[in-house]
């Protein structure tokens, strides 16, 4: 039996899962003032939906721990996360760690021009419920990419805006 939360639990976590999701976006602004707001982990509850995100321990870098739920109506997902990389400013590296949620994920930052940068969100989750649960990730992966990829439109739109970070 592991720790939940403990270095097992996070080595076992961190292996990819078979439900992968990636989502991009190119954003009209400078590599670095798009990986400060991807840092920036309570303002995230300004572009994704339904969701409050906190620092939980830490400083929103590398060893921290973050905590995001989703709420829609009485419906509630509880997502924890250990920050295991931070390389300033091309990618963040996370670990999901929770009950449900379980698997690496990476926001990458690419600067395509002097102020252009595409920014890649990937998820490698692993997929509850045994041979069920990989029966039914083709029906979900549709609406998980469609929900990243919004959020990461909503993200660009406030970075172009400066209203992030």
């Amino acid at each position: 039996m592991t720790d939940p939360g403990g270095a097992d639990d996070l080595r076992e976590a961190a292996q990819p899962g078979a439900g992968e999701v990636t989502a991009t976006v190119i954003v009209d602004a400078p590599a670095e003032q798009v990986f400060a707001a991807l840092l920036a982990w309570e303002r995230q509850s300004d572009w994704i939906p339904f969701t409050r995100v906190r620092v939980v321990e830490g400083d929103g870098r590398e060893g921290s721990r973050i905590e995001a739920v989703t709420a829609v109506g009485r419906a509630t997902l509880r997502d924890e996360m250990r920050v295991v990389r931070v390389d300033e400013p091309y990618e963040i590296g996370v670990v999901h760690h929770g009950q449900l949620l379980r698997g690496p994920g990476v926001l990458r930052c690419t600067q395509l021009g002097r102020a252009r940068t595409q920014v890649v969100w990937h998820e490698w989750f692993h997929l509850p419920g045994g041979r069920a649960g990989r029966l039914a990730w083709p029906l979900l992966w549709p609406g998980s990419k469609l929900g990243l990829t919004q959020a990461l439109k909503r993200f660009a739109r406030l970075v172009e805006q400066g209203q992030l970070p």
